[in-house]
């Protein structure tokens, strides 16, 4: 079912003097929906998350929240809390005085408070440490009590910048996970900035990728892994295989590029061929590296094939990952399991063929 739009950025432009952090920006966040904007620093995701927040104006456009232009707004009249990196917890209050406080400053009673501050606690799993000093507390259990300090007001949306960055590893997953249940037991819109794939792609309906100041790609976690719209995506992502040269050849289904490596087929979906490239432009396919095989012979039925030597690998859980470089020194990455590797040797400096279907490659735009 369609989700309606509660923000929408028309024409939004963020200048600071003559550097523009954020380009011309038009996108929707739905009701309900948890939103990642990702990318590396600097690229205008967290100006963004400031503007929607009422930290900073947007230079041109409009920012609407239900429809209604919030660009004059200021930050306390938006019902836009946010959950910061720092946390930005109070130390002179304790645990339940510091889930209290927004709503202290709301006017609410103190029976009032004190129940959806204890409400909020259970939930969070901390009643235990409701009169601890927040000194007192795990840099897990502080991260709980800012979310019950943001979520006990009942927004209709939250926004969060970074706000796992300082956990460790252990405590990520878990709190990723508390996150992602929160949101979808609330119904509540999530705004999560981060420059986290694991993060973004792990607990996301849709993720934003921007790149100074410009967003390269918005989609499902599924359709930005799977199909990269730019060089850009696919190269920040680290999943694929990118693979340039100029168009040798293009037919009905199908069309060939000669790279340095060699030359490589494609098949061209119904959505490319509309605007398919032209014999002598250039073009820059990707390929999954859990889609790439590995051979010790040259495969005969193979239509893709680049000979390469191994020059390392990495094994995380079921796992390989083998780094390879090709003759004309591109390196090329091939994820496999454990399994597939028995009857393969991987030694530094063996030389192997990589291959993958023409279906396999992902024809990404030139911009």
């Amino acid at each position: 079912m369609e989700r309606d739009t509660l923000v929408s950025f028309e024409g939004v432009v963020k200048r600071f003097g003559n550097f523009t952090a954020v380009q011309r920006m038009d996108f929707e966040i739905k009701k309900g929906e948890f939103l990642a904007i990702m990318g590396s620093s600097g690229c205008g995701k967290t100006t963004t998350l400031r503007m929607l927040a009422g930290l900073e104006a947007p230079t041109e456009g409009t920012i609407r929240l239900s429809g209604k232009p919030i660009n004059h707004l200021p930050t306390w009249q938006r019902d836009t809390p946010m959950v910061w990196q720092s946390l930005a917890l109070f130390p002179f209050l304790n645990v339940r005085e510091n889930v209290e406080f927004a709503l202290k400053m709301r006017g609410v009673g103190k029976a009032e408070r004190r129940r959806r501050a204890e409400q909020w606690l259970d939930r969070m799993q901390i009643s235990e440490f409701a009169e601890r000093n927040i000194a007192q507390l795990s840099g897990g259990q502080r991260q709980r009590v800012a979310l019950a300090r943001s979520l006990v007001v009942e927004p209709e949306i939250l926004l969060l910048d970074e706000p796992l960055s300082a956990l460790d590893a252990a405590l990520k997953v878990r709190m990723q996970a508390v996150l992602k249940t929160l949101q979808r037991e609330t119904g509540i819109t999530f705004v999560y900035v981060t420059h986290s794939q694991s993060e973004a792609f792990s607990m996301a309906d849709r993720v934003v990728i921007m790149s100074r100041g410009v967003i390269e790609q918005i989609g499902t976690p599924q359709e930005i892994y799977r199909t990269p719209r730019t060089k850009f995506v696919a190269d920040f992502l680290g999943s694929s295989n990118i693979f340039s040269g100029k168009v040798a050849s293009v037919s009905e289904g199908a069309m060939e590029i000669d790279a340095p490596s060699g030359r490589m087929r494609l098949a061209l979906p119904d959505t490319a061929r509309r605007s398919r490239p032209v014999p002598g432009s250039t073009a820059t396919v990707t390929v999954l590296d859990t889609r790439m095989g590995l051979s010790v012979a040259r495969p005969a039925d193979a239509v893709n094939v680049v000979p390469a030597k191994v020059i390392g690998e990495e094994f995380v859980g079921a796992t390989a990952t083998l780094y390879l470089e090709t003759d004309h020194g591109q390196e090329i990455r091939v994820q496999m399991g454990h399994e597939a590797l028995e009857n393969l040797p991987v030694g530094i400096g063996q030389r192997l063929y990589a291959h993958w279907s023409p279906a396999d490659g992902h024809l990404v735009a030139e911009v």
